[in-house]
């Protein structure tokens, strides 16, 4: 057997090996993240009733969403009696070069796979509802609208990352599994992603000629703002030490890890700078 068909049958393997733990949801595909439980792609949910999941050996089950996130565009689906292998993400992240294979299933449930390398590995990607995603993979392997959700794996099997139905510029865009496994858990621990709230309505303003900040033009009644004594006409420059220029920016630090906490919000007030204290409320 010459090299290239031993690489072809590497290809194989690596494909058999994570099979069974990708399975169709609706349109698009899904990964087995737990028991009975499904990480796939928004797209599949054309309503949150009607789900339908069908397995590697062909069962059709009914499945129920149990939470989304609008950042990312990951989804849970409960199925019971999936009774499928979890897939296991990678122990080491991706990196630019690596061969690796995206995993999904056709139109008619049949196994699909599409073998490109790791081309780009950045971010922060905004999504166009004023939330952004941390970092995205982009990736050579061509892939149709059935990828979505499906498994992008390494060598070994694991998974690196989750596909989407987005490409940029000819190179498809997959979310990295440590984001992907993170997003998944809250959503099964919560139903949903939390995320923090301050009661302000912004925009962005030149504060000289090199610095940029956050206006604040309304602050609600009884919010977060309000109670730390935050005032319309404050210009925000930093939250929690990190700069902020404009909405997204802020909508970008107010993340889970940061609901209920006491946070400094660098503010400039007429002509003086100071910090003031805030506890991040939930959206």
């Amino acid at each position: 057997m010459n090299e290239l068909q031993t690489l072809s049958n590497q290809f194989a393997d690596v494909v058999s090996s994570i099979a069974a733990s990708v399975v169709q949801v609706q349109r698009v595909s899904g990964v087995v993240y737990a028991n009975d439980v499904v990480l796939t792609n928004a797209r599949a949910l054309g309503r949150e009733d009607g789900l339908h999941v069908r397995t590697h050996d062909g069962r059709a089950l009914d499945g129920q969403l149990h939470g989304w996130d609008p950042a990312t565009g990951l989804a849970l689906v409960r199925a019971s009696g999936l009774n499928a292998t979890a897939a296991k993400a990678a122990e080491e992240p991706a990196r630019v070069g690596n061969l690796a294979i995206a995993v999904g299933r056709s139109w008619s449930n049949a196994v699909t796979a599409s073998v490109g390398i790791v081309s780009i590995i950045g971010g922060p990607l905004r999504n166009g509802r004023g939330r952004s995603i941390d970092e995205v993979i982009r990736t050579t392997a061509p892939m149709h609208e059935g990828f979505a959700g499906g498994a992008f794996v390494d060598m070994s099997g694991r998974v690196i990352g989750i596909a989407t139905a987005a490409s940029i510029r000819g190179l498809g865009v997959i979310i990295p599994a440590a984001i992907a496994w993170k997003t998944a858990a809250a959503l099964l621990e919560h139903g949903r992603i939390r995320r923090g709230y301050l009661g302000i309505a912004g925009q962005p303003v030149r504060l000289g000629e090199d610095q940029r900040a956050l206006l604040i033009v309304d602050v609600k009644d009884d919010s977060p703002a309000a109670i730390a004594g935050l005032r319309v006409g404050d210009s925000i420059v930093k939250f929690d030490g990190l700069p902020v220029e404009d909405p997204e920016d802020l909508l970008d630090l107010l993340t889970e890890d940061r609901v209920g906490k006491s946070v400094a919000v660098g503010i400039v007030r007429g002509d003086s700078s100071k910090d003031v204290k805030v506890t991040v409320g939930e959206r």
